[in-house]
């Protein structure tokens, strides 16, 4: 038996069809020195384009082939996007022959500017050439982040100008991330001269990152920490947390320190520069399919980014199985790539919350912990996962913690890695003829998801594991939540049911059997509660009437999109 992505299956009519479809501009993570820039830019779409071929499990139980095609071409199967290159895509914007067609992607090709495969070689000797290539091995000259994100500027209104569209879509691996900051929070808000730039939110649409270092970068060595930050080879001073206040505040340089009387917080894009709603952030898990760079950064990584540093504060994100890049990477991967299409043409956005937890535990060496995992109806992968196993669990102490201590920017101030508020949110697709045979499904609008809990205790005593009474692997509590959203045009509707109260499979069962109250709230947003069962309650994490708080927001309506 063969598997491979069900791309060819699929519809490939857009899903929002009837919709304007905006211009996606991809870019690019670190590329390291100059040899390394000079290997980038040899690659037309600089890595975008670039699948995986992996080895599942089939239905038999042997080993069987899974081919991922490439976020780039993905889109452009499944989506209807087109490619638009002719000879360079700078070159096409330039040439101001008619509207080019919105439905576009354009990679901005930041790193050509560094590159020395442009130009002649000079004329040297032997050891010039010797000179110049140590050089290149340890240097990155002519990249600088905030020229970068003022090129990203000036190509985002060439694509707007040439499309006659009114935003773009920014879609950035790693590094690529913050040249898309520094613009949106410094350059858009720096004058050229004596004229204003547009501001972020009216040109930018959505921001979408890869493993993007937005708390920076830090390793388990402090010495290399000070020698990055110090020395920056090849530039990678840009991501030491102090000096990114430089480049994401307007009004500072490049080395300005962070104001000591208030506190300065790489991961937080300002309310009034653009919606956290818009941001979401892939936040990889897996540290051990990377290269040597794992073994200073350590686990709780991707390899080269923390879990901590690797989310916008306040933005939906994903936890995925994947390492920072590579064949395993997150680019190349079908999780991130289906992150990525619910949340530019997702029509549901719905989030999950714990309510009601106990916020008077004792003080007994107990922590309480969550795996989550969740799952949508039609995928071959799981679109997100926080597990002890991943070095990544949802700790429901924190959460509670979090609870007592409210605030105005509470979803901020409190979002945390190991807390998440909400502990997950994702976007949901409707389904079509091409994706079920089921005609209830298709008839009911239903889309599908899944969200696994098992809940858990570790004990210490006196900073150290007491395994006394431990079970490893189990969980005090464990259980699924199926949730079906779906309904007619006008409104949304959700139903519900505990896999534990599912008589047979899961798939049996066209339309779960509870209907979820759904209330409208006053930004659009319908909230619904789903008690959590009997055992769930007894566990000491849990107060009395402890559930679980469901929302859903129709992006295709005017309503106000929000993570819960």
């Amino acid at each position: 038996m063969s598997i491979t992505s069900n791309s060819s299956s699929r519809d490939t009519a857009p899903i929002d069809a009837g919709r304007t479809k905006l211009p996606i501009v991809y870019l690019r993570g670190f590329a390291g020195t100059t040899d390394g820039i000079d290997t980038t830019t040899n690659d037309p779409f600089y890595g975008f384009n670039t699948g995986t071929t992996h080895v599942r499990i089939d239905g038999d139980g042997d080993p069987a082939y899974y081919q991922f095609e490439g976020p780039l071409i993905r889109l452009l199967v499944e989506e209807g996007y087109k490619l638009l290159v002719n000879g360079g895509q700078r070159q096409l914007l330039d040439q101001r022959k008619g509207l080019l067609d919105g439905g576009s992607v354009w990679i901005d090709r930041f790193y050509d500017v560094a590159a020395t495969t442009f130009a002649p070689a000079p004329k040297e000797s032997l050891f010039q050439r010797i000179e110049d290539k140590l050089h290149h091995m340890v240097s990155a000259d002519g990249f600088h982040i905030e020229a970068a994100a003022t090129d990203l500027y000036n190509m985002i209104l060439e694509i707007l100008d040439r499309t006659g569209q009114p935003k773009v879509i920014l879609v950035a691996h790693s590094m690529g991330g913050l040249v898309a900051r520094c613009m949106m929070q410094k350059i858009c808000q720096t004058a050229d001269g004596k004229t204003p730039r547009r501001p972020a939110r009216e040109i930018v649409d959505k921001l979408f990152t890869y493993g993007t270092p937005h708390g920076g970068i830090e390793t388990a060595l402090l010495g290399v920490n000070a020698a990055m930050e110090i020395f920056g080879p090849a530039g990678s001073d840009m991501f030491s947390p102090p000096k990114m206040y430089g480049y994401l505040t307007p009004g500072a340089s490049f080395g300005d320190d962070p104001p000591r009387d208030e506190p300065w917080d790489p991961r937080r894009v300002p309310d009034d520069v653009f919606d956290l709603n818009k941001i979401f952030c892939i936040v990889g898990t897996d540290p051990k399919d990377y290269g040597p760079a794992r073994l200073a950064i350590g686990p709780q990584s991707d390899g080269l980014v923390r879990i901590k540093n690797a989310y916008v504060k306040g933005a939906h994100r994903a936890y995925i199985y994947k390492s920072h890049s590579g064949p395993y990477g997150e680019v190349n991967s079908e999780e991130g790539y289906q992150n990525l299409r619910r949340f530019l043409f997702g029509r549901w956005a719905v989030s999950l919350s714990f309510a009601d937890l106990t916020r008077d535990l004792p003080d007994d060496g107990t922590t309480w912990q969550a795996d989550m995992r969740l799952s949508i109806r039609g995928l071959a992968i799981v679109i997100s996962e926080q597990a002890a196993a991943r070095w990544c669990p949802i700790i429901l102490n924190k959460v509670a913690a979090a609870a007592t201590n409210p605030a105005p920017d509470a979803d901020v101030k409190h979002d945390r890695a190991d807390a998440p508020i909400p502990i997950v949110s994702t976007f949901l697709i409707p389904p079509t003829a091409t994706d079920t045979t089921d005609p209830a499904i298709v008839s009911g609008n239903l889309s599908r998801y899944v969200v696994t809990l098992n809940v858990h205790s570790v004990v210490t005593d006196r900073g150290a594991f007491d395994f006394s009474n431990h079970l490893e692997q189990v969980g005090d509590w464990q259980d699924s939540l199926i949730v079906d959203v779906g309904g007619s045009e006008l409104a949304a509707e959700a139903w519900y049911e505990w896999n534990s109260q599912v008589i047979g499979a899961i798939s049996s069962v066209p339309k779960m059997p509870k209907k979820l109250d759904l209330r409208p709230t006053t930004d659009g947003v319908h909230v619904g509660t789903v008690q959590l069962p009997d055992s769930a309650r007894a566990l000491p994490i849990f107060a009395k009437g402890a559930s679980l708080r469901i929302t859903v927001a129709d992006r295709l309506s005017d309503a106000n999109q929000t993570p819960g």
